[in-house]
C-alpha cells in the first residue's frame, strides 16, 4: 500500500490495538468477524467501491457500514470497520487487504495474550518448510479444483491438536481464501506480522547441525545489534550447509557457510 491507504491502515491498526488492549474484547472472535467482513467485501465489488468512494462523505459511509453490519458482527467490529471506511483509500481493494491484515493481527493477539506467540511463529515457519518440501501437499492445498471444505479437512488432519488454535485459523484462512496470494508469500507475511507483535524481525537460520541454546543466544544478540531490533530466529537444519550457517533477514542474506565460500572461490577461479 502507499499514500492514503498506508495512513489509513496505520490508523486502523492503532484502533485495533486500543480495542484488543481491553480484556473485555475477545480478540479471537473479533478476528473471525473481521475475516467475515473481508470475505464479504472481497466478493461484493460494488459495495466495496461505495465504501471507499472519495466523493462520498466519511460519515455517510460509516453509517452505511453500521447498517449493513450492525446485526451481523459485534459492536467493536462494527466500530472498527466504520472507522476504516471514514478514511481515504488509494484503491478500493486496499480496504479489503487491510481488513484481512487486521483479522490476522487479532488472531496473533489472542496467541500473545495466552503466552503462545512464540509457538505460533515457530509453527508457521515449520508449516512453510513442510509445504516447500512436499510438492503433493502444496498441490492439494493450492488446487483450484479442490473445494474449501476438502482443504479445510486436510488442514485439520495436519494441524488439529498438533498446533496452536491461532495457527490453525491463520493457515486455514490463507489456504481457503488466498485472494491471489501464493501460499509461500502468505505464510511469509503471517510470520512477519507475528514478529511485529513483539517488535522483532525474523531471521531464517540454516545450519548443518542444530544450534545450542548458547549459540542461538549469541547469534540473536549479534543480529539484534546489527539491525537495531529484536530478532526472532526461525531455525532450519540442512546437512549441505557445511561448517557454518546461512542467515536470511528479509531479502538480505548473510552467508557464512563453508559450502558457499567454496562455491564462491570456485566461481572466482573459473572467471
Amino acid at each position: 500500500m502507499n499514500g492514503a491507504s498506508r495512513e489509513a491502515l496505520a490508523a486502523a491498526r492503532e484502533r485495533l490495538d486500543a480495542l484488543t488492549d481491553s480484556t473485555s474484547v475477545d480478540a479471537g472472535s473479533l478476528a473471525g468477524e473481521l475475516a467475515a467482513v473481508t470475505a464479504l467485501l472481497d466478493r461484493e465489488v460494488s459495495l466495496r467501491r461505495v465504501l471507499t468512494d472519495p466523493a462520498q462523505a466519511g460519515e455517510a459511509k460509516a453509517d452505511l457500514a453500521r447498517r449493513l453490519l450492525g446485526s451481523q458482527v459485534s459492536g467493536p467490529a462494527a466500530d472498527l470497520v466504520s472507522g476504516m471506511v471514514r478514511s481515504r483509500w488509494s484503491q478500493s481493494r486496499d480496504l479489503v487487504d487491510a481488513l484481512e491484515q487486521l483479522a490476522d493481527i487479532a488472531d496473533l493477539t489472542t496467541a500473545q495474550r495466552a503466552g503462545a506467540l512464540d509457538d505460533v511463529e515457530d509453527e508457521l515457519f515449520r508449516f512453510a518448510r513442510i509445504v516447500s518440501s512436499n510438492t503433493e501437499l502444496r498441490a492439494a492445498l493450492t488446487s483450484r479444483s479442490a473445494s474449501v471444505s476438502a482443504k479445510g479437512e486436510l488442514l485439520r488432519s495436519l494441524l488439529g491438536g498438533r498446533a496452536n488454535a491461532a495457527t490453525e485459523r491463520l493457515v486455514t484462512r490463507l489456504v481457503t481464501a488466498p485472494r491471489g496470494r501464493s501460499l509461500e508469500s502468505g505464510l511469509e507475511s503471517l510470520s512477519k506480522l507475528a514478529a511485529e507483535r513483539r517488535d522483532r524481525m525474523v531471521a531464517v537460520v540454516t545450519s548443518a547441525v542444530p544450534l545450542s541454546d548458547q549459540q542461538k543466544q549469541r547469534l540473536g544478540d549479534a543480529l539484534a545489534k546489527l539491525y537495531g531490533r529484536r530478532m526472532h530466529l526461525n531455525l532450519d537444519v540442512d546437512p549441505a550447509v557445511v561448517g557454518g550457517i546461512r542467515v536470511q533477514v528479509g531479502d538480505e542474506v548473510i552467508n557464512g557457510s563453508l559450502a558457499d565460500r567454496l562455491e564462491d572461490a570456485s566461481r572466482r577461479l573459473a572467471s
